[in-house]
Parts: structure tokens; C-alpha cells; sequence
């Protein structure tokens, strides 16, 4: 029996609508005109016999039944999206989409992707490091790094590994007129800040020093400057355990103090529930486990 659909052509106008709540912004989306959107979502009202929006002077409302459909349209949209990736993955299986942040991309992943390389010679890995969350589907993402709780909705999330915090420096810090020898001797030092979730007022009074400005030193708002900021011997910088384990075992920075602080917040791999039917994908998943482990902060 013949499945009883509407006007395919309607639905990605109509999704886009109901998601933006504007018929201007789907237009832009779509990059078709604000009329070409009225148009399908008017003729796919008229074949489903009801209303999906109500509309006003500036605005745009979904009804009862525009809700409901829309939520149901969304998600066979993104069921389609996905299906026709993984079909046409033998097109592209050289490429490899990973999203994560600067901080752990320039500090972690790159130094080691010439490992994962040399085992798969055949996958081209195509870094995004943007900040934002990346969107499985929209942005063409393949596997995600993310630092959090690990709560993240209609994903796949495996924990990778803890954060620690505490400060590094360069080893030229622990001589001259004033080497740090314990926490009090940091009022002699420039502090570098980055955008982490533990700064350094939370280590300080963890520390028990009172004599410290905790706010005073230099910012970065990328984690991968601050700590060069560190090896180059600007300052001392509150360090996360996963993007300075290579400077510090190549001897580029030094802790010199005993006391770590583990963030509530983790390392975790995450990727769309049938993204490892593709090779590449599975590949790239195994290896982030075994390097973590191997390579262990």
C-alpha cells in the first residue's frame, strides 16, 4: 500500500520555519525567498487540512498541531540526514570531521594525531575547534571531544578521562631572585588566567594563601596560548592536567607544588548512536581511548 505523504518539498520549509519562528529567517536558512516560504508552508496546511501556524503583524506562532508535527517532521528530517551521511560515506571515508576545543585540540590532540596517522594512513582528519557545540548532522561533524558532564541529549557519550588542576611553570621560575618554593612565594610571580571553570581564587584558598591577588596577571581566552604563555616562561598558569602532560613530560614546565584540584567536569567522546558503522569513526574512537590511556596525564 503506497505510504500517504505530503508535499515532500514542503517539509525542510516548514521545519525551518518552526524552528526560527520566522518565515525571514527560514527563507535565509534555505537561502530561498520569504514568499517561497509562505508558499510551502500555505500548500502543506491546505493538503494536511489544518492549520500549523498562526500568523501575526510581525510574527509567526506554531498552533497545537504545528508543534506535534513539527517535533515529528524535525526528527524524521534528521533520521533522513543521517542516513543519506552514512550512504554516502564511501564518497568521503578519507575524511574525518572532529569538533573539540582549542585548549585541548593544540595541547592534546595535535601533538599525537601522527600516531593515529601512521596506523590509518587512509583518514584525513579535519579538526573544528569553534567552541561552540557542534551539531552532528547540520555541521557535518563525525566525532566530538567535549569537556562537561557527559549529559548531552540524543548522543552517544563515553567518558574519556578526569581534568586535575594545579599550577606549572617554566623551570626557570624555580631560580633567581625569587623561586617558587611554596604557594606563598607566588606574590612574587605574574599569574596567567585562562577561561577554565576552577581559577586561580579557588586554588589559592584550597592553598591556604590570603596574600596573592587572585585576579592580577594576564589573560588568555584560549587555553592553548595560556599555556605557551607558560612554557615561555611568562608566568604561572593554573594548569589542566590533560593539555600540559606533554610540556611537562618533555620538560617544558614543571609543577612545583603538591597541591591538585580535580574538576567536577570531564574529557568525554561523543558521537551520533550509529556512528560507528563507518570505519573511520570507530577507528578514531579507539585510538582517543588507547592514547588517553597510554599516554596518561
Amino acid at each position: 500500500m503506497p505510504r500517504r505523504l505530503p508535499p515532500l518539498t514542503t517539509l525542510p520549509a516548514f521545519d525551518a520555519a518552526a524552528r526560527h519562528l520566522s518565515f525571514t529567517k527560514a527563507a535565509a536558512e534555505l537561502n530561498v525567498t520569504h514568499g517561497a516560504i509562505s508558499r510551502a508552508v500555505r500548500n502543506l496546511e491546505e493538503r494536511l487540512g489544518t492549520l500549523l501556524f498562526e500568523r501575526g503583524t510581525r510574527s509567526v506562532q506554531l498552533t497545537q498541531a504545528g508543534r506535534q508535527y513539527a517535533d515529528q517532521v524535525g526528527m524524521a528530517l534528521d533520521r533522513l540526514a543521517t542516513s543519506t551521511a552514512a550512504a554516502t560515506s564511501s564518497r568521503s571515508s578519507g575524511v574525518l570531521n572532529v569538533s573539540t576545543s582549542d585548549g585541548f585540540a593544540g595541547r592534546w590532540l595535535v601533538p599525537r594525531l601522527r600516531r593515529f596517522h601512521r596506523a590509518n594512513p587512509d583518514v584525513d582528519v579535519r579538526l573544528s575547534t569553534s567552541g561552540a557545540f557542534a551539531d552532528f548532522i547540520r555541521d557535518g561533524i563525525d566525532i566530538a571531544i567535549r569537556f562537561g558532564a557527559g549529559d548531552y541529549e540524543g548522543v552517544v557519550s563515553e567518558f574519556l578521562a578526569d581534568e586535575e588542576v594545579t599550577p606549572v611553570c617554566s623551570p626557570e621560575l624555580l631560580q633567581g631572585k625569587h623561586p617558587l618554593r611554596s604557594p606563598q612565594d607566588l606574590r612574587h610571580h605574574r599569574l596567567i588566567h585562562d577561561n577554565f571553570r576552577i581559577d586561580w581564587a579557588t586554588w589559592l584558598e584550597a592553598a591556604g594563601v590570603a596574600e596573592v591577588n587572585s585576579e592580577a596577571g594576564v589573560r588568555f581566552d584560549s587555553a592553548a596560548y595560556a599555556v605557551e604563555a607558560a612554557v615561555q616562561g611568562e608566568g604561572v598558569l593554573l594548569g589542566r592536567s590533560a593539555l600540559v602532560s606533554a610540556d611537562i613530560a618533555a620538560g617544558r614546565l614543571v609543577r612545583p607544588f603538591d597541591l591538585v584540584l580535580k574538576s567536577r567536569w570531564s574529557y568525554y567522546v561523543v558521537y551520533p548512536a550509529d556512528a560507528l558503522r563507518q570505519k573511520k569513526v570507530r577507528s578514531f574512537r579507539d585510538w582517543l581511548f588507547t592514547e588517553m590511556k597510554s599516554h596518561a596525564p
